[in-house]
């Protein structure tokens, strides 16, 4: 898909960003946050996870593993350039932005806008379970909830079920028990109003989670904030926190 290639950018600091994309769409959604912190010197990985931005079908057969492989290995590929590493994700991307915050430790910082941080509901998983069995794999896409009316997220139409679910079961469900035991500085960016992902989802997180927490709200912005009138904010609010994490 247009937009949608993986995105490496060799930095003139000692420091860098991890920037990943959400579910059904791709690093066309995150290019501005990416080029925003390697405008300001910063070495960037921005992969591109299996599956995504190509078509719908290739997306099928991948899980939550997929994506934390892909994740986990453009971290790798940062940190073989500098130990200062920055995370930054929207949606579920931000949950990976979690992971590899609970894998790495070290991690400097991370960033995470609007961020999917527990399973759906078990009335709604089992909704979803009972369309799956009976043989439907993909449903209404969730993609381009976006205020602006002159900008669209170039994501799926649809939504695989069966990634989805992995993603509620072998990704959220584990994830949400490692919060209280990461100590990770986190900026946490929330749209109030947001039709993908719930806003008491970042409540939640910033409730349980074991290190600094601070808080942006977006009154102007719906979940693909990134892309949305408050995208300047998150820009430049990332980038300061990037820079004050990492002392460069």
């Amino acid at each position: 898909m247009e937009g949608a290639e993986a995105w490496s950018h060799e930095g003139t600091i000692d420091a860098g960003v991890v920037v990943v994309h959400g579910f059904t769409g791709n690093p066309g959604s995150m290019r501005g946050l990416a080029e925003a912190c390697a405008g300001a010197g910063f070495h960037v990985e921005m992969p591109r996870l299996a599956g995504h931005g190509t078509c719908v079908d290739d997306m099928l057969p991948t899980r939550w593993v997929d994506w934390c492989r892909d994740a986990d290995a453009a971290y790798a590929r940062l940190a073989s350039r500098t130990k200062n590493v920055v995370v930054m994700g929207l949606s579920m991307g931000g949950s990976l932005t979690l992971w590899l915050a609970a894998e790495h430790p070290e991690t400097k910082g991370i960033v995470c806008v609007n961020p999917a941080t527990y399973p759906l509901a078990d009335g709604m998983l089992t909704a979803i379970r009972g369309i799956l069995d009976g043989g439907t794999e993909v449903i209404p896409g969730i993609g381009s909830d976006i205020a602006d009316p002159d900008v669209t997220e170039n994501a799926y139409p649809g939504t695989p079920v069966r990634p989805l679910l992995s993603f509620m079961d072998e990704g959220l469900a584990p994830l949400s028990k490692r919060y209280a035991s990461t100590r990770v500085p986190l900026l946490l960016y929330t749209s109030v109003n947001d039709h993908v992902v719930d806003p008491a989802q970042s409540d939640r997180l910033a409730e349980a989670y074991g290190g600094p927490v601070e808080r942006v709200t977006l009154e102007r912005s719906f979940h693909v904030a990134t892309q949305d009138y408050d995208r300047g904010l998150i820009f430049e609010g990332s980038v300061a926190f990037a820079r004050r994490v990492t002392g460069v």
